[in-house]
């Protein structure tokens, strides 16, 4: 009965170790697994100032359900410092996105132009 539980226990330790990985990947893993959008949910005028190389501009009070992004896609978005993304983010999420939320535009490491 011992080892059963304890083959037990290193079995669910094992699987929690695995799950936990793929839930720790970066951006940028996720990035090369599948297509993707990045949404820069900023004004249009910050957006012209710069953005990341290849983003898309909807501000984030423009997100409804008439959206014109492939769900299919994983949804990246971010603003200035992080409080429009979060709206953003959770405003896809309910619309059944796939989404992350890459925060400020200072801090993602992504080419910008």
């Amino acid at each position: 009965m011992k080892k059963v539980f304890l083959i037990i226990l290193i079995s669910l330790f094992l699987f929690g170790c695995t799950e936990k990985e793929s839930e720790n990947l970066s951006y940028k893993d996720i990035m090369k697994q599948k297509e993707y959008v990045i949404l820069d949910v900023r004004t249009i005028d910050e957006y012209k100032e710069s953005h990341i190389k290849g983003a898309i501009n909807i501000p984030y009070d423009k997100i409804d359900e008439k959206i014109d992004i492939d769900k299919e896609k994983n949804v990246f978005v971010y603003c200035k410092s992080g409080n429009r993304s979060k709206l953003a983010f959770d405003s896809l999420k309910e619309l059944g996105f796939t989404v992350y939320d890459l925060g400020a535009f200072s801090a993602i490491d992504l080419p910008k132009e």
